[in-house]
């Protein structure tokens, strides 16, 4: 097993399984919290490392996501008495979920694929035929499909068409490559100089509101937006309910506001 490089202090054998026990023994969830944030970074590099494979549709924080779950998995799961220390065992369920995810989107990348082709062929074949496009109907009934199938899996097929903002858009006489990005109009606020600091001095009073949340809020804050996880996998997490998990956004909601509104109060005041 390689080591995975981490953000912070690596936790050693001794002090997992103690935070593991203190959260099977007696439901301490500040010890699994802190097991979860210990071994995030191992996450991230595991997922980091199969970086190439990701399919268009994909992105980094999906596996990120599905590395998580199965961290949450692992803690749940782990046996010491089988001889293997908690970072051995959750690297490699990570690992494994990691893996099998990509092996699952790769397999519908490749019956994506050849959906593709078997549409362009019926099409085509249909136009010098009849000297029109088929209907929806129509090509359903030609791939020996129904209706809902076709309209799902053109769906999928789409969303695998998405490519990077920085990969080069089509060809132009201009001697520097034009990528996609480059292409698409800026925010208004990108092009006022006023707004751009208005906007930095906002972001400003939202980290430090964010600072003066609890751990628990920060961590909350963090698995929704970050990472990405449901409401009930936050629950799993930090070890509440997920209507508590719904409770306790719209409390941390209302304290961000707050902050932002007291800002805009002082603008307002300074402005007059």
């Amino acid at each position: 097993m390689t080591d995975a490089p981490s953000n912070g202090r690596r936790a050693t054998p001794q002090e997992a399984e103690s935070l593991w026990r203190a959260w099977t023994q007696r439901k301490d969830v500040r010890a699994r919290d802190k097991l979860v944030f210990l071994y995030t970074p191992m996450v991230r590099y595991l997922a980091n490392r199969k970086l190439c494979e990701l399919p268009a549709h994909l992105e980094l924080e999906d596996l990120i996501s599905c590395g998580l779950i199965a961290l949450i998995g692992a803690i749940d799961r782990f046996d010491p008495a089988k001889g293997a220390t908690f970072e051995q065992y959750a690297w490699t369920r990570v690992a494994g979920a990691i893996v099998d995810e990509l092996r699952r989107q790769n397999r519908t990348s490749r019956s994506s694929r050849r959906l593709s082709h078997q549409v362009e062929r019926v099409r085509d074949s249909w136009i010098a035929r009849t000297g029109r496009p088929p209907s929806e109907d129509e090509l359903a009934a030609a791939l020996e499909i129904s209706v809902s199938e076709l309209r799902s899996r053109l769906i999928e097929l789409e969303r695998a068409k998405l490519v990077p903002l920085n990969a080069p858009a089509r060809a132009s006489d201009e001697a520097a490559p034009v990528e996609i990005g480059d292409t698409i109009e800026s925010p208004e606020e990108r092009a006022n100089p006023e707004l751009t600091a208005l906007s930095r001095e906002k972001a400003a009073v939202l980290k430090e509101a964010i600072a003066g949340l609890s751990e628990r809020e920060r961590t909350i804050l963090t698995l929704l937006h970050v990472h990405h996880l449901q409401g009930a996998e936050i629950g799993r997490i930090v070890g509440v309910s997920e209507s508590r998990v719904s409770q306790m956004l719209a409390s941390i909601r209302q304290k961000l506001k707050s902050q932002l509104d007291e800002y805009d109060g002082v603008k307002l005041d300074t402005a007059a």
